[in-house]
């Protein structure tokens, strides 16, 4: 899996995705939308009007226009992206934390589980799992978590 930002057009995300066209076995090349560590009051910080929902829809559609295999995105806007891309449209979710977890420097983050829900097709999960005494353990009792959705 590659990124690159959506900000930086739709030109450049097709000179992308043209650039590993000739690959035997092409990596996903998905577009990060906005930060899980921003909020509206930072996307105003650089002139962007819009709530954070309103960005990420925009930028998905110009991602997706691109020929893009998805985006990266809040799990927090998977639902709204899920019902607007087709199937197989990857929703990439950083900022999912474990209920009671420090959010840190995220503003908007979802347990594995909501985020699933939500239709994230891809969990980045980092420090709920590297902050843990026992990382392993830790990533073994997400698994699980997200193993007992998948069944029901």
């Amino acid at each position: 899996m590659v990124n690159v930002h959506a900000t930086g057009g739709s030109r450049m995300m097709s000179a992308a995705r043209e650039a590993l066209a000739n690959y035997s076995q092409r990596p996903l090349l998905i577009a990060v939308t906005v930060l899980t560590s921003m909020a509206q009051e930072d996307l105003a910080e650089l002139g962007w009007d819009a709530a954070p929902i309103d960005r990420v829809t925009h930028l998905a559609q110009l991602a997706a226009a691109s020929g893009l295999d998805g985006v990266v995105c809040s799990a927090a806007e998977a639902a709204v992206l899920s019902e607007r891309h087709q199937t197989g449209f990857c929703l990439v979710t950083p900022g999912i934390r474990l209920a009671g977890d420090d959010v840190g420097d995220q503003r908007r983050v979802v347990t594995p589980v909501a985020a699933i829900a939500a239709g994230a097709t891809h969990l980045v999960i980092g420090r709920s799992i590297t902050d843990d005494p026992d990382p392993a353990g830790k990533a073994r009792e997400i698994q699980s978590s997200i193993n007992n959705i998948a069944a029901h």
